[in-house]
């Protein structure tokens, strides 16, 4: 293993360099992922492609606002300079566009790129229709019904039904050039010379090698033309391997460092950044018989089951215990009945009642990837897990894959699938940076693949407060319907809720300018590099 793992150095080391000699305002990064995410406008490898293949190359129309580090990161206008409901009609959004912004081949947005961008999604009919991927991001525009031009300057989004944080569902629908497109001529070839309007320009990109971008200094936000030069994007799955990477000069930021090398890079001058957000690191259950945790009072017992505060110390302090989807101090959390913590003789009692204990242990089937986007380190903690729930009569099985291969199962082999194998658990980390992500979870109507409600969770209350939320354009009493609606998952415990990730990164000592803020996304443009 020890040998491997000095090859797997060694190639990155050999690598970098070849990448990068070197150079001075050359950024380089180690993602968590197994391949470098895809490049087109529909990042692939989870949010972590939306993290580096998303917003370094893209805007949407509605962007994240990523200069304020003091509070949890809210939406921020991108291609729209403005937005608004209709006030006679609930269904239609309307969009200003902003003037003058350029695309990376030189040409100008205008009105009908925005239209040509969603026919990409949504018209099956259009030639350019993306019929690879444009499922992969119905989560994304499952809401959108229609769309028009209104004038030169502004466009229309229509829902289905009234959906008041519609904005934030298309801060992930990313804006590609369609002249472009049109020269290469499909969305395939695309991906290697890609023309987005974002802060960073694809130069190059080399499957499971790395993505290089080049700072593009017609950026409309003059405040954020990239201070670097370039940025080189590597995929490192291992933590052990990036921290290596990292300590030998071969990249300049490594992605969630592994937690028991944190004291050593410390000592060693690297900077460890680490901020709260939203974002929870979580078992996803299989909520549907014939899974023995279709019973809430087995999804319980796993809750109580699980001694989060040792686990947080075997993460070097990079989390915190998860009590639910969102932490404590979130507004959403609402008022749960259940206050998840360690309790084993309960997690006992609770197993016992629903027929299981020494003489009938409960085995589950889980489904765990190796690293990936979000996933922080899932071996050990998956270990630690498996040891909590041996405790307590739990057998565990589990199922070791790569990151694609788990997020494929998540979007599209949802329990009761034909001919797919029994799982009881896939195990995800993901962001939920605000409410739309939490309905895309817990909604049955988030069912894949129009969302990401793998468990097939379904309370008919939390359907009801999660629509009249999203049908409430009014923020206070939509923010305590989404309340309400959180309390009632909790209690239902569809989830085994374990860690809050603080988004972990170690930098170089070498890098400058970077401020963590309290998103997922991170702002790469006031970097730099000695």
């Amino acid at each position: 293993m020890r040998k491997l793992r000095i090859y797997a150095i060694a190639a990155v080391v050999a690598c970098a360099s070849t990448l990068a000699p070197a150079a001075a305002q050359t950024l380089r990064i180690a993602m968590t992922t197994s391949d470098v995410p895809t490049t087109g406008g529909i990042p692939d490898n989870g949010s972590e492609g939306g993290r580096f293949a998303g917003y370094p190359i893209y805007d949407a129309l509605v962007n994240w606002d990523l200069t304020n580090t003091e509070q949890l990161a809210d939406l921020a206008p991108g291609l729209a300079s403005e937005w608004h409901i209709d006030p006679q009609n609930h269904l239609r959004w309307i969009f200003t566009l902003r003037q003058g912004v350029k695309f990376h081949d030189g040409t100008t947005l205008t009105a009908e790129d925005i239209i040509w961008n969603f026919d990409r999604h949504l018209n099956d009919k259009a030639p350019h229709y993306d019929r690879a991927q444009a499922g992969f991001y119905r989560t994304y525009t499952s809401q959108v019904a229609k769309y028009e031009k209104i004038s030169d300057s502004q466009i229309a989004l229509y829902t289905r039904l009234p959906f008041s944080m519609l904005p934030y569902l298309i801060s992930r629908v990313f804006i590609v050039s369609p002249t472009q497109y049109q020269k290469i001529g499909n969305w395939q070839d695309f991906q290697k010379a890609p023309a987005g309007t974002g802060p960073f320009k694809v130069d190059k990109v080399t499957a499971r090698t790395a993505i290089e971008l080049s700072r593009f200094d017609d950026y409309w936000d003059k405040a954020r033309v990239p201070k670097v030069q370039k940025v080189i994007l590597m995929p490192i799955p291992d933590a052990n391997t990036r921290v290596a990477a990292l300590r030998s000069g071969a990249v300049d930021w490594i992605e969630y460092p592994a937690p028991d090398s944190i004291p050593g890079l410390k000592s060693a001058g690297f900077q460890i950044v680490t901020k709260p957000y939203p974002h929870v690191w979580a078992w996803h259950a299989n909520n549907v018989a014939p899974s023995p945790l279709s019973d809430r009072r087995v999804r319980l017992a796993m809750n109580y089951a699980i001694d989060r505060e040792s686990l947080v110390e075997m993460l070097g302090g990079t989390a915190i215990p998860a009590a639910g989807p969102w932490p404590k101090t979130y507004k959403y959390f609402g008022q749960p009945k259940e206050q998840f913590k360690y309790d084993p003789e309960k997690a006992k009692a609770l197993l016992k009642e629903a027929g299981y204990g020494p003489g009938k242990p409960l085995k589950l089937k889980i489904q765990l990837p190796t690293a990936g986007s979000g996933n922080m380190v899932p071996l050990p903690m998956g270990e630690f897990i498996q040891q909590n729930l041996r405790d307590i009569n739990v057998e565990i099985e589990y199922e070791v894959v790569d990151w694609g291969t788990m997020l494929t199962t998540m979007r599209s082999v949802p329990p009761g699938t034909a001919n797919a194998p029994h799982r009881d658990v896939v195990n995800h980390g993901l962001p939920l940076s605000d409410p739309t992500q939490f309905f895309l979870n817990f909604h049955s109507q988030g069912f894949p693949p129009n969302g990401s409600n793998w468990s097939l969770y379904k309370n008919p209350k939390v359907d009801e407060l999660l629509s009249k939320a999203f049908e409430t354009f009014d923020p206070g009493p939509r923010d305590a319907l989404v309340a309400q609606a959180h309390a009632l998952v909790v209690d239902d415990a569809p989830w085994l809720f374990v860690v809050h990730d603080l988004n972990p990164r170690a930098l170089s000592p070498k890098v400058k300018g970077f401020k963590q803020v309290q998103s997922w996304y991170q702002d790469l443009t006031q970097v730099t590099v000695d």
